[in-house]
C-alpha cells in the first residue's frame, strides 16, 4: 500500500519537473542574451554591472554581486538534478514494459526520458558558463571599487 502511494506521488511529480526543466532551459537562453548584451555594454567606458557603486558600502556591493550571480549558480546546480528526476520517473514503467515484452512502447518512454536529461544538462552547461563569466566581471568591478576607495582614502 505504501509503495503504491509512493509510486503515485512520483508519477504526479513528472509534469511539474518537466515544466521546471522547460522554464530552466528558457531562462538559460534568456540569460545568455542578457550576458551577451552586458558584454556589449561593457565595451563602453563607465558601464558597471554594480548599481550605486559610489554610494553603497563594500559589503552592500558584495551582497549585490552575490545576488546577481546566485540565479545562474542555482541554474547550473539544480537542473542536472531535475534532469535525473525526469529520467528516473519514466524508467520504472518502461522497464516493466520491457519485462512484459512491450519493448517498442518502452523505447518511446526511454526517448522522452533521455530528452529531459539532455535539456537539463544543456541548461546547466549554459548556466555554468554564464555564471563564470558574470562572476569574473563582477569580481573585477568589486576589485576596481576597492582600489579606487583605497586610493582616495
Amino acid at each position: 500500500m505504501l509503495e503504491l502511494g509512493f509510486l503515485q506521488i512520483v508519477q504526479w511529480l513528472l509534469t511539474p519537473v518537466l515544466v521546471l526543466l522547460a522554464c530552466a532551459f528558457a531562462y538559460a537562453l534568456w540569460m545568455a542574451g542578457v550576458v551577451a548584451v552586458e558584454a556589449w555594454q561593457r565595451r563602453s567606458p563607465g558601464f558597471s554591472l554594480l548599481r550605486g557603486a559610489d554610494t553603497l558600502t563594500l559589503d552592500e556591493l558584495e551582497l549585490q554581486a552575490l545576488a546577481r550571480m546566485e540565479p545562474l549558480r542555482l541554474l547550473s546546480r539544480v537542473t542536472p538534478m531535475l534532469g535525473l528526476i525526469a529520467t528516473m520517473i519514466p524508467l520504472g514503467p518502461a522497464l516493466q514494459g520491457v519485462a512484459s515484452g512491450q519493448g517498442h512502447a518502452a523505447l518511446s518512454v526511454f526517448s522522452g526520458a533521455f530528452a529531459g536529461v539532455v535539456l537539463a544538462l544543456t541548461a546547466a552547461c549554459l548556466g555554468l558558463v554564464l555564471y563564470s563569466v558574470r562572476r569574473r566581471w563582477l569580481l573585477a568591478e568589486l576589485l576596481a571599487v576597492k582600489r579606487a576607495r583605497g586610493a582616495s582614502a
